[in-house]
């Protein structure tokens, strides 16, 4: 029986980005799901700073090509004979494991219990935008702050966000909110300082001047 195949963007060499072979359009073998893995068809991956180390100049050679890329959304297309969270045709999003292949394909095998449902309000490219700043933000604050979730145990509490206009920034301002913080954003830009107003920060201060805790906050 012949195998099935897939288009896949992925490297040998770990070159300069602007090196022609940096990245290669690559075939390879559609991989079949098994016990607690999903089948991906991908609609969508975004970049992040995890693939540009991973891929950053270095003398190691791989033997087949390696494919990079772990924020994913897609179509589940098949399941494995242990899965009982997801179906074929569910809309899913997610941040796949570094230690596997990534999502720079036509299809990606992820393990089921790291996939969340795509929310119906959002393209495909929106969310495929927010897992790794999302977990990132929502570690920081709850799992190394120690943050309470409960907006009661927040009352009075004030968090200040150091580049609030960036990726976990900006989703860590939305959930600072709904945590019942009040918080003060850091951005240099008006555009990104409207950016920040616009997602909830009460308010928004120029990291490039000083800090001064005897001024009055800007409105």
């Amino acid at each position: 029986m012949t195998k099935e195949t897939m288009k896949a963007v992925g490297l040998i060499k770990y070159l300069p980005i602007d090196d022609a072979e940096s990245l290669m359009d690559v075939e390879l073998e559609k991989p079949v799901p098994a016990g607690k893995d999903i089948l991906v068809k991908v609609k969508a991956i975004s970049v992040n700073p995890v693939d540009v180390k991973v891929r950053s100049p270095k003398r190691r050679v791989e033997e087949a090509p390696r494919v990079l890329g772990w924020d994913v959304a897609g179509v589940v297309e098949q399941v494995g004979e242990d899965c009982t969270l997801f179906r074929p045709g569910d809309e899913v999003y997610y941040a796949g494991s570094i230690k596997r292949a990534g999502g720079n394909s036509e299809y990606h095998l992820v393990d089921e219990r790291i996939v969340g449902s795509k929310p119906a309000a959002l393209s495909y490219a929106e969310a495929a935008a927010l897992p790794l700043t999302s977990i990132t933000a929502w570690e920081g604050l709850f799992d190394r702050l120690g943050i309470s979730t409960g907006k009661a145990d927040n009352a009075g509490k004030t968090l200040l966000i150091i580049g609030a206009a960036g990726g976990v920034g900006s989703i860590a301002i939305q959930l600072a909110k709904h945590a019942g913080l009040t918080v003060i954003g850091t951005a240099s830009r008006p555009e990104s300082a409207q950016w920040a107003k616009g997602l909830g920060a009460d308010h928004v201060i120029n990291h490039f001047e000083e800090f001064c805790h005897s001024c009055r906050l800007p409105d």
